[in-house]
This record gives structure tokens, sequence and C-alpha cells, in this order.
């Protein structure tokens, strides 16, 4: 049997098109479901759009559709969301929408049974909630009668609705959390969800009267009644399978990827729906940093975002996924500029990777007609060979090192790019150290063949690494050395997890007609 995994994504609203902060978490996802199919897991990959609520409501009104025409405004977002993902190479495998039947049913059948396990009551509501943020609030958390999250002015409720009794499994939940110190990632959010339970649970209003708000999903016991936005929403990771990708197969999840901002949602409020209902707990909550504009969190409403297609467009997909995940560990915060990613891109992809990449296949042109060389049984000196061991020994570290990095709870994405360019950086080096062009002046070919073998097999080890995180790279470069097919299908996983050991050191095929193509990355001036 195939080892599962399953990861999602937040299903992301849409009463606007898709900004940096939203490509940042699918192009981390992307990353690890990439890594995990090259390890032979049975992948599944969940995105989606979230498409009930006051938000939705007005933004649909706003754009010129009347009220009951929502659909159509949803509609029109979320192809723009599935363009930019396809536009991201986001290899997902469903996309599901709150708008969907199954959807519909799942969430119903959720209501039925936590109101049969009389864990859902009707009362009134008597607080502060902010459209915005779909969020309610108590009074004591509503200082200055302002949303806590988004510090705008908050809306003075005095209704009545149906109440989900949180306070119920305060206990169990804190008991969960310190029984299972994975469930919620990086450590110290963990403890931000811990200390945000010790100031007590209260019951959560889970509906909207109709009168007030129609656009959404019915109670099954109330027609007048639609439920609260969030509620809808997190029950989509148990509603977003299909015919291939079933619950009995996947589930639980293996990771939910979500910003810090909606922690509290789905460390408290999902877990305990899950408990309610009777559902197994999801492994792990990971819950990444945001990305800002100088000190300000990017955001829709404030209107500082970056546009991902715009960022594509100027300096490709894999430019802009790299930047992503090498430029902030994941979990903390980052400030995003264009000149942070132009000098990324020249440090890294052009001046080391790209270099790296043309050096290496001019040489093989130069001295061997473009025909990789067989490496000679022994070096030619010791120097030679101290030189040539110490960038083997990186090579045959570097595959366990991003296992420890991608398959760990911590999803060490940066910090598995680094060690893929402390090789690129170390081959670099060893080109100027072994200097070939001065063997070459000696007529010394025995010795030049040994660096060129050595540094093809640097390039077909770097094209593998790197293929979750720049795919669209990884496979130019395999072209480039003369490889044939697809990169991802002819990896071994044995090689990949760092089980075979020494990876066909200095076994790069004999013969192969490597190909020069156009730079991987032209230096931006």
């Amino acid at each position: 049997m195939k080892e599962k995994f399953y990861i999602t994504t937040p299903i992301y609203y849409v009463n606007a098109d898709p900004h940096i902060g939203h490509a940042y978490t699918q192009v981390a996802v992307d990353a690890l479901c990439r890594y995990h199919r090259m390890l032979g897991h049975e992948v599944f990959f969940l995105t989606g759009s979230d498409e009930h609520g006051e938000k939705i409501e007005e933004a649909s009104l706003k754009a010129g559709f009347q009220k009951g025409e929502e659909k159509r405004f949803v509609d029109t977002i979320v192809s723009n969301f599935k363009d930019v993902w396809k536009k991201l190479d986001i290899s997902y495998d469903n996309f599901i929408r709150t708008t969907d039947a199954r959807h519909k049913k799942v969430v119903q059948d959720f209501l039925r049974k936590m109101k049969e396990k009389d864990d859902i009551y009707q009362g009134e509501y008597n607080g502060w909630f902010c459209t915005p943020c779909e969020t309610f609030w108590t009074d004591t958390q509503a200082e200055d009668e302002l949303c806590p999250e988004c510090k705008r002015p908050l809306e003075r409720l005095k209704e009545k609705n149906y109440f989900f009794r949180m306070s119920k499994y305060q206990k169990w939940l804190v008991d969960y959390i310190n029984d299972n110190p994975e469930f919620v990632m990086p450590d110290f959010r963990k403890n931000e969800v811990l200390g945000f339970l010790k100031e007590g649970l209260n019951d959560l209003c889970i509906s909207r009267p109709k009168e007030r708000m129609s656009w959404g999903i019915e109670l099954p016991f109330d027609e007048d009644y639609v439920v609260y936005v969030w509620f809808d929403a997190l029950i989509n990771y148990a509603s977003g399978f299909n015919k291939e990708h079933s619950s009995d197969k996947f589930w639980p999840a293996d990771f939910h990827m979500i910003a810090k901002d909606i922690l509290r949602h789905h460390a408290v409020y999902w877990p305990i729906m899950l408990k309610s209902v009777g559902m197994e707990m999801p492994k792990t909550v990971f819950a990444h940093g945001w990305w800002k504009m100088g000190d300000q969190k990017m955001s829709k409403s404030r209107g500082n975002v970056a546009n991902p297609v715009e960022l594509v467009e100027k300096y490709g997909v894999d430019a802009l996924r790299y930047f992503l995940l090498k430029a902030i560990s994941l979990g903390l915060d980052g400030s995003f500029s264009e000149d942070a990613l132009v000098g990324i891109y020249n440090c890294d992809l052009a001046n080391d990777l790209g270099n790296l990449l043309n050096r290496t296949l001019t040489m093989v042109e130069k001295y061997f007609d473009a025909e990789a060389p067989e490496a000679p049984e022994d070096p030619v000196d010791p120097e030679q060979a101290k030189r040539s061991d110490g960038l083997r020994d990186a090579v045959i570290k570097l595959f366990p090192r991003i296992k420890e990095c991608l398959l760990t709870p911590k999803l060490l994405t940066k910090e598995a790019l680094e060690e893929i360019m402390s090789v690129v950086g170390k081959a670099n080096k060893y080109i100027e150290e072994s200097a070939p062009w001065k063997y070459a002046k000696e007529d010394n070919i025995e010795a030049i063949k040994l660096i060129l073998a050595d540094l093809l097999e640097v390039l077909r080890v770097t094209a593998i690494a790197s293929a979750p995180f720049i795919p669209l790279t990884a496979q130019k470069m395999w072209e480039q050395l003369g490889l044939s097919g697809n990169l991802v299908e002819a990896v071994n996983v044995e090689e990949l997890t760092g089980e075979k050991d020494p990876l066909n050191w200095r076994k790069f095929p004999q013969g192969t007609k490597v190909s020069k193509g156009d730079p991987l990355f032209p230096r931006i001036l």
C-alpha cells in the first residue's frame, strides 16, 4: 500500500482577486505535495473557495449584481483564482467550492449530528461582529468597539440565533493539544492557542437570520436561518473529496496549512466540531506568517497587495516560487519588495544555479564535443582527490537533509532550499579551485574528465532536489543535461531518501549529449 499524504490550504474568500499572500500558501503546499509524489506517496492536495457570507453579499452588490445573483458573482472570481494557480504551476488535486451541492450536504449532515447530540441550541446573541473578518467578539475583546484583528469598527448585534456548545469541550481540547505536541505548529503558535483557551471558551453563534443575510447554507432544522460562514467553510476539509480521493482513504488530513490570522478557527473551532461529530483529528495545523509591505500586513482591504500574475510575467514563475519559499522560514513574517525578489533572483538563481549549469555545459562542449566524459578511476593528484571527495560528501548528505526538512511537522522549506544552494555554491567553488582551464593548458584531459564528471553529477542531483520547488526550471536543467524523459518519473526513490549510497557518484551516463540552452535566469540589471 502506498503511503498517503493529505494536505489542505485554506479556502480563499472570493470577494476580490488573489494576492501574493494567497500565492505563498499555495506554493508552499504545492512544493510539499511534489516532494511526496516524488517519494511515491499517494497525495491529495485540496484547495478551494469560500463563497458565502456578508462580505460576498456586499461585494456582489457593489459589483453591480442584484440580490440573489451572488452565485454569478462568485463564479467570475473563482475563475480568476484558478487562472492564477495555473500560472503559478500549482498541482492541486481538487478545488472545493462552498456552493457545491456535495459541500452543502456535508455541512447539513454535520449540523444534524451536532443537534442530535445536543451540541446546538437556540438563544440570543448580544455582542459584537466584524463583517470584514466575519468574526464574533465579546465586550471584553472589543476594546473601543474596534475589531481586535483588523482594527475596523464593529457592529453591535442583538438577535435570536443558534449556538454551538464549544465551552463543553474546552478541557478536552486543552488536554488534546498538550498530549499531541505536533497538533499545532510551529511551537509558538501552540502556545498562543493554549493562552487563548485559558481565557475560557464561549459558545459559538453559528447562524444568521435570513431576513438580514440570506447568502448561505440553510440550517437543516430551521429554514429561517443560514450557517455562519466560518462554520460552513471549515467543513470543506471533510466535504472536498471526490471519487478518486475518498475520505475513507485519506482522512484525517496530515496538514492544514493556514495563515496565522485564522489559527483560532482551525485550532479551536475545527477540532471541537470534529470531536462533536466523532471524526478523527487532523495531524497538524500549521500556521505560517504574513507577508508585509513595510511593517503592515498585506491585505486586500488596505490595498497594499502585490499581484502574483504581474510578478510572474515580469520575472518568471519559478523565480517567484523560489523567492516566496527562500526569503523567509515558513511560520515567520516576511517583508515583501521587488528589490528583495531581484536580489535573491540574481544571487541564487542567476549567479549560482544558472551560472553553474552554463559554465559546466560550456566546458563539456569545449573539451568533449558536448558529450559527457567518463570519469577516470583515480584523480591526478592528492589535491584533486581531496576537492572531489569534499564535493561528493556534500552531495551525499543533500537528500537526507532535505528529507529532514520536509518530512517533519516543522516544514523547513527555506532550510531545504538553503541545503540545495549550499551544494551549488560548493560546486562553483570547486570549479574555481580545480581550474580546469589550467589542466587544458597542460593537455591533461584526464583531470578535466574528473572535474566535469563531478559537476554533471552535481547538476543531476540538483535538478532532482529542486524539482518540488522550481519544477519548470528543474525539468529544463534535466533536458540541457541530455537526460531523457520527465525528471520526476526518472527519480529513484532510494536515492531521493538518501538510502542509496553513494548516489551513483561519477556515473553520469557517459556519452550523453548535453545541450546548453538559453540561460535559466538571465541576470536582472
